[in-house]
């Protein structure tokens, strides 16, 4: 008996086993449509308005729906029942009146006299009819029990709890039963209730249980219709609400949507970009509010503008006029400077003095045409492969005099491999030259450590003292053009106050990072981190910004 079900089976994994491909194919399909959908469902407030509001009315409709068909249900079957009842108790007072008449006849015969007129009123009126000794036991077989009921009848059609009600009652009694019934060969089996009285024959004086079985096919098609009936309702009803849900979205997301995009292109430097006002809505009134508001952003970005232009002309014209002047008093300088010795001390101090100052002077100048280039966005890179190995090593050398004027010991340590990377090798000894004076200068007279390493995508240089540190929020600060943690500190170095804001501008020119931390008390640290690769962005530092040494710092 399996043999003809396994083939099938059979054929079917080892079909399924042999297409695995394309099911793999549209699985990745399928998780791409759901990629789609989450998508959707992220980015648009229509989407997630629209659905919720469809799925909020399938629960609202269809609870509603689900009262309504419970109400028509219960109201068909009370009526049935009612209907039910109120037949049985017609048919079995004719019943009682067709005994009387007929007492003088034997068990046998009151038995048909009660039973014939049931069956052709039965089949006239639509149901079956049995009658059944009432003192009979209930468990056994009804056809033992000189039973007489409708030809077509399944006798196990009358619940047994109903049998053992008339064993020891009189009451009318009524149950719901499967109805089954046999004809043609074939048996059907509808819903239906099966309603009894009890009536005792002359004959033999015994009670006899009257059942009346009436089918529920009209009753259970009439619910089916019903429940069709409001599914589709549902349906539309639901089609409907979605439908207007998503127009009523569209119109208020529609001029959102346009104010984005509007926003877009004004954060695209499109400033002249207006949202079109139509109406006296609170849209409307908030599209003449986003227009205001635009118009006063470009009037204030045209201004600001324009003040950076006129700041930057100004710095570029200063700078380059001074050239000339500081020139010649450059001369000067020279001259009182190489005949200090001929002077006396205080004259051959000033003259000292003035050629310190001169320096600094020009060295001012020098960074602010540098800062003017910047902000013009003239500044073009020579990259080429630079070992920053080899640069640290260049500035050790040149700040070796500054080191040892204050006092302090400056330690390289490198990996022992090259770290090359493609930078501007000038710009790069820049940097690293301004972060290794800077760190002498506050160092106060302990070590200065320099940290060279490189992994395959990035290059770093980290540049670590000891000395004053830094105070919370000072090291985004430290960048600021001009700004000093301590303004009343002089600077033994000489510095311009320029130098960190350049080294800022040279190593986002490069695509890198320049980071500083800093504690109180507890020193610095400033790390330059450069791709090894012309035109890559930096993800990650093969140095960690906050030093191994700094946990125990307080």
């Amino acid at each position: 008996m399996l043999t003809p079900h396994l083939a099938p089976l059979t054929h079917r994994l080892t079909h399924r086993l042999t297409r695995r491909p394309q099911a793999s194919a549209s699985g990745v399909g399928i998780g791409a449509a759901v990629g789609r959908a989450l998508t959707v469902w992220r980015r648009s407030v229509s989407a997630r308005v629209v659905v919720s509001t469809v799925l909020l009315s399938t629960v609202v409709v269809g609870a509603v729906s689900w009262l309504l068909v419970v109400q028509v249900r219960d109201g068909l079957l009370d009526d049935r029942v009612r209907s039910a009842t109120a037949e049985a108790e017609t048919e079995t007072v004719q019943a009682v009146d067709r005994l009387v008449g007929g007492s003088d006849f034997d068990v046998a015969s009151q038995l048909e006299l009660v039973a014939a007129p049931l069956s052709q009123r039965g089949a006239v009126r639509g149901y079956e009819v049995l009658v059944a000794r009432s003192d009979a036991d209930p468990a056994s077989d009804l056809t033992t029990s000189g039973s007489i009921s409708s030809p077509d009848l399944d006798l196990t059609s009358v619940p047994r709890s109903l049998r053992e009600h008339f064993t020891s009652s009189t009451q009318l009694a009524w149950a719901w039963t499967s109805l089954r019934t046999t004809g043609d060969g074939t048996t059907s089996e509808v819903p239906g209730i099966v309603v009894g009285t009890q009536v005792q024959l002359p004959a033999d004086g015994r009670p006899y249980t009257l059942y009346l079985l009436f089918p529920m096919e009209q009753e259970q098609e009439t619910l089916a219709l019903v429940t069709r009936s409001v599914l589709v309702a549902d349906a539309l009803l639901v089609v409907l609400i979605g439908g207007v849900t998503y127009l009523v979205a569209r119109q208020v997301v529609t001029p959102i949507r346009l104010a984005r995009k509007v926003a877009e292109r004004l954060a695209a430097g499109r400033l002249q970009e207006r949202l079109r006002v139509s109406g006296q809505d609170d849209l409307a009134r908030l599209a003449s509010s986003f227009n205001q508001m635009a118009s006063n952003l470009q009037r204030q970005i045209q201004q600001l503008e324009e003040l950076s232009r006129v700041q930057r002309r100004f710095v570029a014209d200063v700078s380059h006029e001074l050239r000339t002047p500081l020139t010649t008093v450059r001369m000067a300088g020279d001259m009182l400077h190489d005949a200090r010795t001929d002077f006396d001390a205080p004259t051959a101090r000033a003259a000292e003095l003035l050629q310190v100052e001169l320096d600094r002077f020009e060295r001012l100048l020098g960074e602010l045409l540098e800062i003017s280039r910047y902000d013009a966005g003239a500044v073009a890179l020579e990259v080429e492969d630079v070992d920053l190995r080899d640069v640290v090593e260049r500035v050790v050398r040149q700040t070796a005099t500054v080191a040892a004027g204050s006092g302090v010991e400056v330690d390289v340590r490198e990996p022992g491999r090259p770290c090359v990377c493609a930078a501007d090798g000038r710009r790069i000894e820049r940097i690293v030259r301004n972060l290794v004076t800077n760190a002498i200068d506050h160092a106060e007279s302990r070590d200065v450590v320099i940290t060279v390493d490189a992994d395959e995508h990035s290059a770093a240089i980290a540049v670590r003292d000891y000395g004053v540190g830094l105070a919370p929020g000072e090291s985004a600060m430290v960048f600021n053009r001009f700004w000093r943690a301590d303004p009343a500190r002089a600077r033994t170095s000489g510095g311009t106050g320029l130098g960190l804001s350049i080294a800022l501008e040279d190593a986002h020119l490069h695509g890198g990072w320049l980071q500083a931390w800093g504690t109180p008390g507890g020193g610095a640290q400033f790390r330059l981190t450069l791709p090894r690769h012309s035109g890559d962005q930096v993800r990650h530092s093969p140095i960690p910004l906050l030093p191994a040494d700094a946990e125990p710092v307080r």
